[in-house]
């Protein structure tokens, strides 16, 4: 069985967690032990296994994103157009993001919240906790910035307030790079050594996954039936509705008009890049493959896409930011809850910084969620759910992600007076 891919073994776990679950019944035992507890045992050990390294995974992520901007002249005249692209772009995929998951109400069916099919706990049994999510206000914006400078890092970080754990790693991070002599080496390779430490036991907790799934997903087909596949099915045409967007309508619009270049070329010169990041799902093991259609099929110049790249690949993350916003809200609304503009403007926010700091991790969507809901107050126990399509989206929005670096690269060798981009598009 380990031989066998992650993500085939996922599938396999989801297809055994729904025959068991279905033949099964609810209140089946194994030595006087209720199968549904085992389930759920299971499927929590996993979700705390996810908990447990948020905090440590975030921080060292968040802190070598921003070392990785360098000083000097990566942060000027082309780091500041590459930032200020990669800022935006993932702005706007998120709130197109929450545009179509306000229109398509994933998590409502049939004018009811889906949590009873996806076997979420009832409302009554989390009820302070949801009224503290929806009891925010317009005027509890202020709140948020509070919250983004705690008066103890290390109680915030403990409390699960991920909000000023991300803002103290942005300022550590770039103020890190500002002091000299040996103690900046010093610092910048023990944290990358603590984000590969942190990679790895990632990866170990991730080798579990299959099992997580096959106990979640039992444990809710166990209670719900087939009922639960319905709004999953919903959340996963949601997503993919809003991805497409962002692709054809707002990458494609700045092609166009900003950058002034054929759109149809770039999709041309990009899809080997696009294809390779669909089947492997990862950014950074796409990026040769990336760099060489920038560079001979886009004619963007070596010194332009050797600089935005690699950037991109770290902390420009349009489809998992828009994922991970799509994810929090259809969570939400399978509680039932009418989320304020304060909740949508926190989880915006989250989304944004999230996407700097958790990019280039493996599994960074589940981490990053896990954050969202975390700063928002909602219950974490909805993720495992999001397993059951998680690969397929994932291909989709790690495509997208690497469509969005390759569009900066062109943009800001157009407007570097770059020539021959985009004249002379090889045909295949």
């Amino acid at each position: 069985m380990l031989k066998i891919k992650l993500h085939w073994q996922i599938l396999i776990a989801i297809v055994l967690a729904t025959s068991l679950g279905l033949v099964l019944d609810k209140d089946a035992s194994i030595f006087s032990v209720s199968v549904a507890e085992i389930f759920q045992f299971i499927g929590t050990l996993f979700l705390n296994a996810l908990k447990m390294i948020i905090v440590p995974l975030i921080l060292a992520s968040i802190i070598c994103g921003m070392a990785s901007l360098g000083t000097g002249d990566n942060l000027g005249r082309l780091g500041g157009k590459t930032l200020v692209f990669y800022m935006a772009s993932s702005l706007f995929s998120i709130l197109v993001g929450l545009l179509f998951v306000n229109l398509i109400e994933p998590g409502i069916i049939d004018g009811q919240p889906a949590g009873d099919r996806l076997n979420l706990s009832s409302a009554e049994q989390v009820s302070s906790q949801l009224e503290r999510v929806e009891g925010r206000g317009t005027g509890d914006i202020a709140g948020v910035f509070l919250r983004m400078v705690p008066t103890n890092i290390v109680k915030a970080a403990a409390d699960g307030q991920m909000l000023g754990l991300i803002f103290f790693g942005l300022l550590f991070g770039y103020y890190m790079m500002r002091i000299e002599g040996e103690h900046k080496e010093s610092l910048i390779n023990m944290w990358r050594a603590v984000q590969d430490t942190m990679m790895l036991i990632t990866l170990f907790v991730m080798r579990f996954a299959p099992l997580g799934v096959f106990g979640l997903v039992a444990h809710t087909v166990l209670h719900t039936g087939f009922d639960a596949f319905q709004p999953l099915l919903i959340f996963f045409f949601t997503v993919l509705a809003a991805l497409a967007f962002h692709v054809l309508v707002n990458l494609t619009l700045v092609l166009r008009f900003v950058a002034k270049v054929n759109p149809l070329d770039h999709y041309k010169a990009m899809a080997p890049a696009m294809l390779t990041a669909f089947s492997t799902a990862s950014s950074s093991g796409t990026l040769p493959v990336t760099m060489e259609c920038v560079e001979k099929r886009a004619g963007v110049s070596n010194s332009t896409s050797s600089f935005v790249l690699p950037l991109g690949a770290t902390v420009n993350m349009d489809g998992t930011a828009l994922y991970e916003c799509v994810a929090a809200m259809f969570i939400a609304q399978a509680y039932g809850l009418d989320l304020s503009f304060t909740t949508q403007f926190t989880i915006v926010l989250v989304a944004l910084l999230t996407s700097i700091g958790v990019a280039g991790i493996p599994a960074a969507s589940l981490v990053a969620i896990t954050v969202i809901l975390g700063t928002i107050g909602l219950p974490l126990e909805g993720i495992g759910m999001l397993l059951v399509t998680d690969r397929v989206l994932d291909m989709l929005r790690t495509a997208v992600n690497v469509f969005s670096d390759s569009c900066c690269a062109v943009l800001v060798a157009k407007t570097e007076g770059e020539e021959g981009v985009l004249e002379r598009v090889p045909s295949s």
